[in-house]
C-alpha cells in the first residue's frame, strides 16, 4: 500500500507540475516582465503549508525522521548564486526542467545528466557536515495551543480556495497555477509521511555519489514523477515534441553543472529547498534561497534590459 500510494503521489505531483507556478525562474521573470508576484506569492504559501504540515505531524507523533540539518555558512550563499546562474542559463529550475520534459520539450533532457555531473564535480570535500540534530529545536517543542491554530488557519485558506472557484458563478479551473503549486506541496508532504524526506535532485545527488543502492522505493519515485508531468502536458495541451537544438542542448547542460554545483554548496537543489529547507527554517536554506533570486532577477532584469532572447 506504502508502495502504491507513493507512486500515485510523485504521479500527482509530476502532473501538478506542469500546471503548477513552480519554476522560479518563470516566478521572478513575472516579477520583471509584468510586475506580478503571483507565482512567487504560490511558491511561498507553499512552504507555509508545508511548514503547517510539519507541525501538526510533531504534535500528533507522526513526524518521520527528519534528515540532519545545517549550520549558517558562506557556502549556502555561493551555493545559491550557482543555483540563481545556472536555472538562469537553463531556463528552468528544478521544477520548470520536469515541466519542460513533459511538455516534450527534449532538449531539457541534457539537465538532469547536467546535475549529475555538477554533483560529480564538487565531490564530497565541498559538502557540509551534518548538525548532530535531526529535528529542529522549535519544533520539538511545538505548542500545543498553536495546532487548533494551524488547523483552523488551513480550513479557512481553503475556504476561501473554494469560494474564489464559485464566486460569482465564474468556475475557475481547479487546476490553476496557485491551486496546483498548492497541490505539490501537500503531495511533498504526505510522500514525507509514506518514504521520508524526497526530492529529485536529493536523488540525482545520491545517484552521483554513488549511493544508489540506499535509494530503495525512493528511487522508483524519479521515473513516476516525470510520467506524470508527461501525462500532465499532454493532457494540458502542451505538448510540444521539440526537436532539440545543439545550442539549447549546451545551454540545458551547462545549466544543469552550475546548479548541481551550487546545489553540492547549500546543500540541496531548488525544489528541496523551497519543499524542506526553508518551511524548517533552515537559515541556510533561506540564505541560499535569497542569493538564489537575487543573480536569477539580476540575469533576468540584465537580459530584458539589453534584448537578449533566452
Amino acid at each position: 500500500m506504502i508502495l502504491l500510494a507513493s507512486v500515485a503521489l510523485a504521479l500527482l505531483m509530476g502532473f501538478a507540475v506542469q500546471r503548477g507556478g513552480t519554476c522560479l525562474v518563470a516566478a521572478l521573470e513575472e516579477v520583471v516582465q509584468k510586475h506580478r508576484w503571483d507565482r512567487l506569492r504560490a511558491l511561498l504559501e507553499t512552504s507555509l503549508w508545508v511548514l503547517g504540515g510539519f507541525v501538526l505531524l510533531r504534535a500528533f507523533g507522526r513526524l518521520p525522521e527528519v534528515p540532519m540539518g545545517y549550520p549558517l555558512h558562506g557556502y549556502a550563499a555561493l551555493g545559491g548564486a550557482l543555483l540563481g546562474l545556472g536555472a538562469f542559463i537553463n531556463g528552468g529550475c528544478a521544477f520548470g526542467v520536469v515541466a519542460r520534459i513533459g511538455s516534450g520539450q527534449w532538449a531539457w533532457l541534457a539537465t538532469p545528466p547536467g546535475f549529475l555531473a555538477g554533483f560529480a564535480l564538487a565531490g564530497p570535500g565541498l559538502g557540509m557536515d551534518a548538525m548532530p540534530v535531526a529535528i529542529p529545536e522549535w519544533l520539538r517543542q511545538v505548542p500545543i495551543a498553536l495546532v487548533p491554530l494551524i488547523i483552523a488557519v488551513l480550513v479557512a485558506r481553503l475556504g476561501w480556495l473554494v469560494w474564489n472557484r464559485y464566486n460569482g458563478n465564474v468556475v475557475a479551473s481547479a487546476w490553476s497555477p496557485h491551486h496546483a503549486t498548492l497541490v505539490i506541496g501537500v503531495s511533498f508532504l504526505l510522500l514525507f509521511v509514506c518514504v521520508g524526506a524526497w526530492a529529485y535532485t536529493d536523488i540525482l545527488a545520491e545517484l552521483a555519489t554513488g549511493r544508489f543502492m540506499e535509494l530503495g522505493l525512493r528511487g522508483l519515485l524519479l521515473p513516476a514523477l516525470f510520467a506524470g508531468a508527461l501525462l500532465g502536458g499532454w493532457t494540458a495541451g502542451l505538448w510540444q515534441h521539440r526537436w532539440p537544438r545543439p545550442l539549447m542542448v549546451l545551454r540545458c547542460l551547462v545549466g544543469g553543472v552550475l546548479m548541481g554545483l551550487g546545489s553540492s554548496l547549500v546543500p540541496g537543489g531548488n525544489d528541496s529547498l523551497i519543499l524542506f529547507g526553508m518551511p524548517l527554517l533552515w537559515p541556510n536554506a533561506w540564505l541560499a534561497f535569497a542569493c538564489m533570486c537575487g543573480v536569477a532577477l539580476s540575469a533576468l532584469w540584465l537580459a530584458s534590459r539589453w534584448g537578449l532572447n533566452r
